[in-house]
């Protein structure tokens, strides 16, 4: 027993290792999102309710059926309801029955009513796949921060490992007198600032972090961290595409076109519902009626009674609108008024795509300029490095002189950094835009 509590101990350990150890993928990170962010979850409650609309209005074509039960006891005069007689005594009375009614017609609007339901049904399932698109560039975004936080603290930590070199190799030219006194106070400093930049880049980390991991409701923000190895710049061929075929395949596959087509199709189909009201209803109708009085009982059993007293009814009921106060008229109005709305509001979603992807074109072009010209600089920047160290370690320049070529250095990677991850978003941007799904997106 005492070996086997052991074991367990042993095994729960390792579990929470591994826990603790784990590093989230982008892809992890997407798919996460996608199953808990909250704000997707209330755009599939949206989703759910469609199905309530759509169940309601199929139950218009359908007859509604309710059925009755009335028991009283009536004192002093009152009228029998099985005799039809007044009677000045006390009884008690059973009624029971049901009907049913059918609408026959109704200016259409059942049938618009179930067309309605049908396409707000699809407007609920493209906002919901345009919300998930948009919790998938959230969760990248973030996701890329945090790598670009975390390459930085890498280049500073790197960097300094360098300058604790070079403090040593200093204080030993110091002590040969090769070197004054003031290169290893300056190295010192140097070391100092590094310190403060590692401490303030770790706080970054940090920071990036909780924030990746709230968008995630990730509550284990101590043990959260993101993988980050392996995440190069993957062009799937968007950047040799033509803005013009970019924005056509965006006009085909995004949602906010179709989201908008949508409720111009909706404002129509209310219009259609309100212009309805102008015609008549008819509907057909059934009832079934019996009772029983127990001051009868004596001459007739509660069975016989039922059976005996019992009657139908059906027939057609019309129903013409003439005045009602305007409702309908204003009614159709306003339909109207929504209907040039939602006009308006397509044409300007088309221009709000049009003018997000040319920003979202020329910045990806901007981006991929941006990044080889911080590559270029680095390789610039690492020669004038390498020499300056050379320099320094041959005592032909000072230290300060050393820790600026170094400072400019360690700018030139981080600026490298930035510039890769800002590339490869706009870069998946871009995809998203051209039709390619949130989870397909290759990092």
């Amino acid at each position: 027993m005492k070996h086997l509590i052991i074991i367990v101990l042993l095994l729960g350990t390792a579990f929470g290792s591994q826990a603790q150890n784990k590093k989230w993928t982008l892809t992890e990170c997407v798919e996460h999102a996608l199953k808990n962010n909250i704000s997707i979850k209330q755009s599939e409650l949206d989703l759910l309710a469609t199905d309530a609309d759509k169940l309601a209005a199929i139950g218009n074509f359908v007859p509604s059926i309710n059925g009755q039960a009335t028991y009283s006891t009536n004192t002093g005069a009152n009228i029998n309801p099985v005799t039809n007689e007044f009677s000045n005594e006390t009884f008690s009375s059973f009624t029971t029955g049901a009907n049913a009614g059918l609408t026959l017609f109704d200016g259409l609007r059942n049938i618009r009513q179930l067309q309605r339901a049908q396409l707000s049904k699809l407007s609920a399932e493209l906002r919901l796949s345009k919300m998930k698109d948009d919790i998938s560039l959230f969760v990248a975004n973030a996701y890329l921060q945090a790598l670009t936080n975390k390459a930085n603290l890498a280049v500073l930590e790197t960097q300094n490992a360098v300058t604790q070199e070079q403090i040593t190799r200093t204080q030993e030219l110091v002590d040969a007198g090769v070197l004054p006194r003031g290169d290893l106070l300056e190295i010192k400093a140097a070391n100092a600032g590094e310190k403060q930049s590692i401490a303030q880049a770790e706080n970054a980390v940090t920071l990036s972090l909780i924030n990746l991991a709230q968008l995630l409701l990730v509550e284990d923000y101590e043990n959260f961290n993101i993988e980050e190895e392996g995440y190069e710049i993957i062009d799937e061929g968007i950047s040799a595409k033509g803005i013009n075929e970019i924005y056509a395949a965006a006009k085909e596959n995004r949602s906010e076109i179709k989201i908008a087509e949508q409720d111009v199709s909706l404002a129509q189909k209310d219009l259609q519902l309100a212009r309805g009201s102008y015609l008549p209803t008819l509907s057909a109708f059934f009832s079934y009626s019996t009772r029983f009085s127990d001051n009868d009982f004596f001459d007739r059993s509660f069975t016989d009674q039922l059976w005996q007293n019992d009657g139908t009814g059906y027939g057609l009921q019309l129903s013409v609108p003439i005045l009602n106060g305007f409702n309908v008229r204003s009614n159709v109005k306003r339909s109207k008024v929504n209907l040039e709305r939602t006009k308006y509001q397509l044409e300007q979603a088309k221009l709000d795509l049009e003018s997000t992807i040319y920003e979202a074109y020329v910045g990806t072009k901007g981006s991929l300029k941006a990044y080889e010209a911080a590559q270029s600089a680095l390789e610039s920047q690492e020669l004038a490095y390498e020499y300056a160290k050379d320099r320094y370690d041959v005592g032909l320049t000072n230290a300060f002189d050393f820790s600026q070529s170094k400072l400019r250095y360690d700018n030139a990677k981080i600026e490298v950094n930035r510039a890769k991850y800002d590339y490869i978003f706009r870069l998946k941007v871009l995809e998203l835009y051209f039709g390619i799904n949130a989870t397909d997106l290759k990092f």
